[in-house]
C-alpha cells in the first residue's frame, strides 16, 4: 500500500513539475516573440526579428507549447499591451493592413511545432518547415493586406503588395531562418525542451 502511494506521490510531483516547466517556456517564448518584436525597421510592413523568435518557439517548443505562446502573444497585444511592433496593440493593428501577418505567426509556429515534433530538428528539416512556414505566412499576409487595403483605399494589385510586403523580407527573412534553424539544431535537446 506505502509503495503505491509512494508511486501516485512521485507521479503527481512529476505531472506538477512538467506543468510548471512548459508554462515556464510558453511565458519565456512569449515574452522573447514580443522582445524581438521591438526591433525594428520601419517600412510599410516592419523589419523585425519576430520569425527568428517564432521560429525557435515551434522549433524547440513543439506545436503545443510554441503554437501557444504565439497565441499568448497576439492575444495579449489585441488586449492592449503594446507588443507588436512600433510599440503597437489593439483590435485595430490585427485589423489593420499588416494583421494577416501577424495571424500567420501562428500558423508559423504551428507547422515548424508540427514537424519538429514528429520528424526531428535535423538541420535540413527545421529549414525546411520554417521556410513552410514563413510562406505560409506570406499567403496570409499578403491576402489579408490586399483585402483590408482594397476595401480602405480602392485597388491595388498582387504584384504590388509582394513588392511592398514580401519582396524585401525574403533575404531577412532567409537570414532569420537559417540562424533559427542553426539554433534549434544546437539547441534542441531531450532534457533541455
Amino acid at each position: 500500500m506505502k509503495k503505491k502511494t509512494n508511486e501516485a506521490e512521485t507521479a503527481s510531483v512529476r505531472r506538477s513539475s512538467k506543468m510548471t516547466y512548459d508554462l515556464v517556456m510558453t511565458a519565456l517564448f512569449t515574452a522573447l516573440i514580443a522582445v524581438c518584436a521591438m526591433i525594428t525597421i520601419p517600412t510599410t510592413v516592419p523589419f523585425t526579428l519576430q520569425t527568428l523568435a517564432i521560429c525557435l518557439a515551434g522549433g524547440l517548443l513543439g506545436f503545443k507549447r510554441g503554437t501557444l505562446s504565439v497565441v499568448i502573444y497576439v492575444l495579449l497585444g489585441l488586449a492592449g499591451i503594446p507588443i507588436f511592433s512600433g510599440f503597437k496593440a489593439g483590435p485595430a493593428v490585427l485589423l489593420g493592413p499588416t494583421g494577416g501577418y501577424i495571424i500567420g505567426f501562428i500558423v508559423t509556429a504551428a507547422i515548424v511545432g508540427f514537424v519538429s515534433d514528429k520528424f526531428g530538428t535535423k538541420l535540413w528539416i527545421s529549414i525546411l518547415s520554417m521556410t513552410a512556414g514563413v510562406l505560409v505566412c506570406y499567403v496570409f499576409g499578403t491576402a489579408w493586406f490586399i483585402i483590408v487595403y482594397n476595401n480602405s483605399k480602392g485597388n491595388i494589385d498582387l504584384l504590388k503588395v509582394l513588392s511592398l510586403c514580401v519582396f524585401p523580407f525574403i533575404a531577412f527573412d532567409a537570414v532569420k531562418i537559417a540562424v533559427a534553424a542553426v539554433l534549434t539544431n544546437r539547441l534542441k535537446k531531450p532534457h533541455v525542451f
